[in-house]
């Protein structure tokens, strides 16, 4: 079945959303999700949208998350669609630091300069951690796939009025440089795999479906061409959930984001 769209407003989001997410109501969407009311599922599908740097943040492990009375933590993955020239992704730092020198970088804003800023552009992939410390730039418009979770910590906002979560990101957060094994440029025509665990993989692939799961339950992102399951078809800006790869087609164009959770 193809998910539900849903809009969501933030400060820092855009209001001049590209074809074919544009809903023509003004407001500044910052990220679209994709769901089904009906029931929770495991993966959660977003486009993100943004115009302002997001607030330096960190997520729980399972673990962690567990301690605290969450039901998981989250890992997540991005994959750059576009970003304006000098756009800009914080991820790890560029030493590690102690509880108390994240804790004091926090404070002071000095956290900004520790940060790994990134120059960033269509095509790259980033997979973090649960614990890695990071942060969006403004002028870029991405997909993230990630363990259906609302846990953020939030460590530093810019002087924005928000709430802030030093105890908690401090506890959970792996403040070190990113390893550069989870970073990489995609040629978007390849068959690849992208993610392979611990939480979920992902396979960047086209109408041959090359190196998907044959059964297990499949979120599917639409990047070019068109995708069809039960006779409803899908584009870039869709998301199909099916219990089966048999239940899909696609155009000889198309190019895909296939997930699911891993074994």
């Amino acid at each position: 079945m193809k998910l539900q769209r849903h809009y969501v407003e933030k400060p820092w989001g855009r209001t001049d959303l590209p074809p074919p997410f544009g809903d023509g109501s003004g407001r500044r969407i910052g990220e679209i999700w994709y769901d089904d009311e009906r029931r929770d599922l495991p993966i959660l599908v977003k486009y993100l949208f943004t115009s302002e740097k997001l607030s330096v943040q960190v997520h729980p492990s399972d673990q962690q998350a567990r301690a605290r009375g969450k039901p998981s933590g989250k890992e997540e993955c991005w994959y750059i669609l576009h970003a304006h020239h000098g756009a800009r992704i914080g991820v790890g730092t560029h030493r590690q630091l102690s509880a108390d020198e994240l804790r004091r970088a926090a404070e002071s804003g000095q956290i900004e300069e520790l940060m790994d800023w990134k120059p960033v552009r269509s095509g790259d992939f980033f997979y973090l951690k649960a614990g890695t410390v990071h942060a969006i730039g403004a002028g870029i418009s991405l997909i993230e796939i990630q363990q259906n979770a609302d846990i953020t910590y939030r460590l530093y906002d810019y002087g924005r009025p928000r709430e802030l979560h030093l105890d908690e990101g401090v506890a959970v957060a792996d403040a070190r440089p990113f390893p550069a094994e989870l970073q990489r440029h995609i040629d978007e025509s390849e068959d690849l795999r992208l993610v392979d665990g611990p939480k979920f993989d992902l396979q960047l692939c086209g109408a041959s479906f090359s190196g998907v799961s044959r059964s297990a339950p499949l979120w599917i992102v639409p990047l070019a061409g068109t995708v069809t399951s039960e006779g409803e078809d899908g584009a870039r800006g869709d998301c199909f959930y099916t219990d089966s790869l048999d239940r899909l087609t696609a155009s000889d164009d198309a190019r895909m984001l296939i997930a699911w959770e891993h074994a």
